[in-house]
């Protein structure tokens, strides 16, 4: 390495080897990825990497806000104030599915390797339950005919639980994102409605 290749910011460098802890942690998991395996996919020493991050456990937390942020990027445009409710979770399901899509791996690091490891799942745990109490409101202020009665809580955690579900099938390729969105949106308004109809 000496001479041959030119030093990186900081800052670049720290991207390139949470890409590559990404991308190992998602094909082999948490307790089968070794810090010298992440070394070698990013193609540096496992000294430098241990310098930038001192723990396997303190690069996966990297990762886990990394990628959060990079999801909570994506879904901020269903905060658009101008969107009526509806339209917010329609759009929040939207950009929530299209991210899972279009980064896979990371839906692998955010819901799936870090909710199996007990020193991670309560920030994961943290966040799901943000975007329950979010959902729910949404769906409160647009179901305005539902019974009072309805329990929008619960109705938000049935939604984002079978959205994660779903999510999972738009990350191994057996849904397209159209249909998924269609569903969810399918699940919360129908299901709001059927309630009122039953009562």
């Amino acid at each position: 390495m000496a001479g041959g290749t030119k030093r990186l910011p900081r800052a670049v460098r720290e991207q390139q080897m949470l890409d590559a802890a990404v991308e190992v942690f998602a094909r082999r998991g948490f307790h089968d990825t070794s810090m010298d395996a992440i070394a070698a996919e990013a193609k540096i020493s496992k000294p430098m990497l241990y310098l930038y991050y001192g723990s396997k456990d303190e690069l996966f937390r990297a990762c886990i806000q990394r990628e959060g942020l990079r999801f909570i990027e994506a879904v901020a445009p269903a905060g658009n104030p101008q969107l009526t409710p509806h339209e917010q979770v329609r759009t929040a399901l939207e950009s929530f599915l299209d991210f899972v899509d279009r980064n896979r791996q990371s839906w692998q690091v955010l819901y799936r390797q870090a909710l199996g490891q007990q020193t991670f799942a309560s920030e994961i745990d943290n966040a799901r339950e943000r975007v329950i109490e979010l959902t729910a409101k949404l769906l409160e202020s647009s179901a305005r005919n539902a019974d009072p009665g309805t329990n929008f809580e619960v109705v938000a955690a049935a939604v984002i639980g079978a959205g994660e579900a779903i999510a999972d099938r738009v990350a191994s390729g057996r849904i397209e994102v159209a249909e998924a969105v269609d569903l969810l949106d399918d699940l919360a308004w129908r299901g709001l409605a059927g309630r009122k109809k039953v009562d």
